[in-house]
């Protein structure tokens, strides 16, 4: 059976629950408050970069199953609609929901009798309970569900639609079948549970995958200490069947793009209101927030000082396959590394530099060759295909000196050696 499915909130989740839902082959109108991204949208133009986001709107046009629109009202046919705003962060990483409560309060007025609005924004625990009695104030028939997103920037369709599982959090059993029996055409394995515990389930796995990268971290500051190297020390770790292979244990600059640290903050918020306060989830997002502190100083270790130094710094953007600069601890490091005096050149190739300030003070470049000329050292803060698949032989004689500080321990350090390269890297 074929659905008219309403998306609202078209930035990046909004545009791949869209792009997913018309490659099921189901009608999709996708609705935002903002005019001018709707206008884009409709020339074929997504927000931000995401692997084959482009194409597949292109494809929703052409096989007439896509359209957007700046008006509500077009959401009036729908069988389902997804609440798909990427949940503002605050500066301290607290969420700011307004933009949801609003959505559905707006929403409400025109949706179709048991018709179902699914939350896939981050949602802080208990919030969806409250959206749903903003929706019971105009129209007691309609329901709600929530579905966190599991999306992974730059993998971001593949990831919805092969998800392993999906979590569906509802309060009412037919609400839970009809969104089951949209589901299931994804994939076959959809745990169901109340609306509370799917928003812990996602609070849960983001706190825990930010623990795991604090424990990393600080794990390879001590591997430095004792001539022991993070990656066999890693490779040994995910060989134990308790930990396994894909456990989050890369070591690095820490997490960012404020989604991990949204979710620390809001179990920290509801554990400060529980009996025995335990102060975990703060102490993981305060240990974060430090790590840059961490690599600034092993730069200063290697250069020995920073005063009058240019540093070609590779990656901007928080992870490779996203063109976002926001909440970027990339860009925050140069930040830091522009306080202390440093002359810094960056390529990145994807960063959307427009969401920079106009006056911001380093030197943006064309490619990893106008980054290196006159350098004092390369610093590789994103680990894009594009750095590691680089011929390094090709500026070894343009930079100044022949240093690379790989943050993300994914340069060839061997070969690096080789051509004349003094190779520093993270944990070892």
């Amino acid at each position: 059976m074929k659905f008219k499915i309403g998306v609202i909130g078209l930035w990046h989740l909004g545009c791949v629950i869209s792009v997913s839902w018309i490659k099921k082959g189901h009608q999709v109108i996708g609705f935002d408050y903002n005019s001018d991204r709707i206008q884009n949208l409709k020339k074929g133009q997504p927000p931000l970069f995401e692997p084959n986001l482009k194409e597949g709107i292109e494809e929703g046009f052409g096989n007439n199953l896509l359209s957007f629109s700046d008006e509500m009202e077009s959401l009036r046919v729908c069988d389902y609609i997804f609440l798909a705003y990427d949940t503002p962060v605050r500066n301290d990483d607290s969420s700011d929901t307004s933009i949801l409560e609003k959505s559905v309060k707006d929403v409400s007025r025109i949706m179709k009798n048991d018709s179902i609005l699914i939350v896939s924004s981050q949602s802080p625990v208990g919030h969806c309970n409250n959206l749903r009695e903003l929706m019971h104030l105009k129209n007691k028939t309609l329901e709600i569900a929530y579905s966190p997103e599991n999306l992974r920037l730059g993998e971001a369709l593949e990831c919805y639609l092969n998800p392993g599982r999906v979590i569906l959090g509802t309060t009412h059993p037919i609400c839970e079948k009809k969104c089951v029996e949209l589901f299931t055409e994804i994939t076959d394995k959809v745990l169901t549970m109340n609306l509370e515990s799917a928003e812990m389930v996602k609070h849960g796995i983001n706190s825990f995958l930010a623990m795991s990268i604090v424990f990393t971290n600080s794990l390879s500051d001590v591997c430095e200490d004792s001539k022991a190297n993070i990656k066999d020390v890693v490779l040994g770790m995910k060989s134990d069947v308790r930990i396994g292979q894909k456990a989050y244990l890369t070591p690095g600059i820490g997490f960012s793009g404020g989604t991990l640290g949204r979710d620390l903050k809001v179990l920290d918020e509801v554990n400060r209101r529980a009996d025995g306060y335990a102060k975990l989830f703060d102490f993981v997002h305060t240990s974060n927030n430090e790590r840059k502190m961490a690599i600034l100083r092993k730069i200063k270790k290697i250069l020995t000082s920073l005063e009058g130094k240019t540093i070609g710094v590779l990656g901007l953007t928080y992870k490779p396959g996203t063109s976002t600069l926001r909440r970027s601890i990339p860009l925050e490091i140069v930040g830091l590394l522009v306080n202390e005096k440093v002359n810094v050149k960056v390529f990145d190739p994807k960063a959307d530099y427009r969401e920079l300030p106009s006056n911001q003070e380093f030197i943006i470049e064309k490619n990893i060759f106008g980054v290196a000329k006159d350098s004092d050292m390369l610093l590789l803060l994103t680990e894009w295909p594009e750095f590691i698949k680089y011929d390094w032989s090709v500026i070894s004689s343009t930079i100044k000196s022949k240093i690379i500080f790989d943050t993300k321990n994914c340069l060839d350090d061997i070969l690096l050696k080789k051509i004349g390269f003094e190779y520093y890297s993270v944990g070892s």
